[in-house]
């Protein structure tokens, strides 16, 4: 099948991307004056650092290295919920340093190359450790886009935000590290014995891992797009093979979902429904918390931020509102699709939906 045909076949059968493009049309038809605001409503910045991360997580997950860490990995963890917990944990961690998005890229693409070589629940794996992400980044005022831009916007010290943060992402964590035992029984890993060894590609393995922390650090200068551009160049010369095989309709999604939910946020009667929503039980945090599952816990706080100077509440009903629908967070979306499990998003809901009930009751408890 070529590649046209492939890419084609794979646009019809996104059932997200084909929503999002139907919310398109709708909302122009809403708004038609706007049309010639919709590049304006794209954060290129975080299309360009997205792209990047794409290509040179694939590029790592291709070469082999994980495989051969998950295999050193799994003679050090043999249980199956230990392993998890161990996975929760590191993810939880690296997400309040390097952003829960960055996170991601790291450990999912790590935990497929553990499923290659064990029997391991890779979807519930990815589940749990978008679930860790979202936990361990609200801790950090660089952990998440929210935070970050709550923390520049409030004037609160690093050290304040962190102290305000902490008692709702260590009860997070734990919440998340007390389902364990209900998704993962206690049994002993099999490793396949085919898979004993896996073939090392070096040259791929030096390019990605040595492109990756000054992509990072271009990105964090404000050089995402050109940096993005370096390292596709590269690879269209080096691993060309790479490229082909990234996930490229990811970016259109992000693309289509700047421009819906800048769209959305912006008609007037969403606007005025506001103060009401504000008005209900649970006021801004059960507002944030909602607000999140339909237009993302980003785009939630940037809308909300206007309505309030309450930015620690505001801070935890979205770190809160990332659980919940896949959109709650774009840190799902990115976990969902890295993973490749088409038939995922089911048993996603069925874990995050009480998990958000579960999150927002330890938000109102805690003082």
């Amino acid at each position: 099948m070529s590649t046209v045909r492939i890419f084609v076949t794979r646009l019809v059968e996104d059932r997200l991307l084909l929503a999002l493009l139907a919310a398109l049309a709708v909302l122009l038809l809403l708004a038609p004056e706007r049309i010639a605001e919709l590049p304006g409503l794209v954060d290129w910045r975080t299309i360009a650092a997205l792209a990047g991360l794409l290509v040179l997580s694939r590029g790592i997950e291709d070469c082999g290295v994980l495989s051969r860490i998950g295999q050193s990995l799994l003679t050090r963890v043999h249980g199956e919920r230990r392993l998890t917990a161990a996975l929760v944990l590191f993810s939880a961690a690296l997400s309040a340093v390097v952003t829960n998005d960055v996170a991601l890229f790291i450990v999912v693409p790590l935990t497929v190359g553990l499923a290659r070589i064990a029997q391991l629940p890779l979807g519930r794996l990815v589940i749990f450790e978008a679930f860790a992400v979202n936990a361990g980044s609200t801790v950090s005022p660089v952990g998440n886009p929210q935070n970050l831009f709550l923390w520049q916007s409030s004037g609160a010290s690093f050290v304040e935000f962190t102290l305000a943060m902490l008692p709702l992402a260590s009860a997070l964590l734990l919440l998340i590290l007390a389902l364990i035992p209900l998704g993962f029984p206690p049994r002993r890993i099999a490793i396949s014995a085919s898979e004993t060894r896996s073939p090392l590609d070096t040259r791929l393995m030096l390019l990605s891992l040595g492109l990756y922390l000054p992509f990072l650090v271009a990105a964090e200068l404000g050089y995402t797009v050109w940096a993005a551009a370096v390292v596709i160049a590269l690879y269209l010369v080096v691993a060309r093979r790479v490229l082909c095989e990234v996930d490229w309709l990811l970016l259109l999604v992000f693309v289509l979902m700047f421009v819906d939910l800048g769209l959305l946020a912006g008609l007037t009667p969403v606007a005025a429904q506001m103060p009401s929503l504000l008005e209900l039980p649970g006021g801004l945090l059960l507002a944030g918390a909602l607000l999140s599952q339909a237009i993302s816990n980003v785009p939630a706080t940037i809308f909300l931020d206007a309505f309030t100077d309450d930015w620690r509440t505001l801070a935890w009903a979205v770190a809160v509102g990332g659980f919940g629908t896949a959109v709650g967070s774009l840190a799902n979306l990115i976990a969902l699709r890295l993973s490749r499990q088409r038939e995922l998003w089911r048993e996603f809901h069925l874990w995050s939906i009480p998990v958000l009930v579960l999150a927002f009751g330890i938000a109102w408890a805690l003082p």
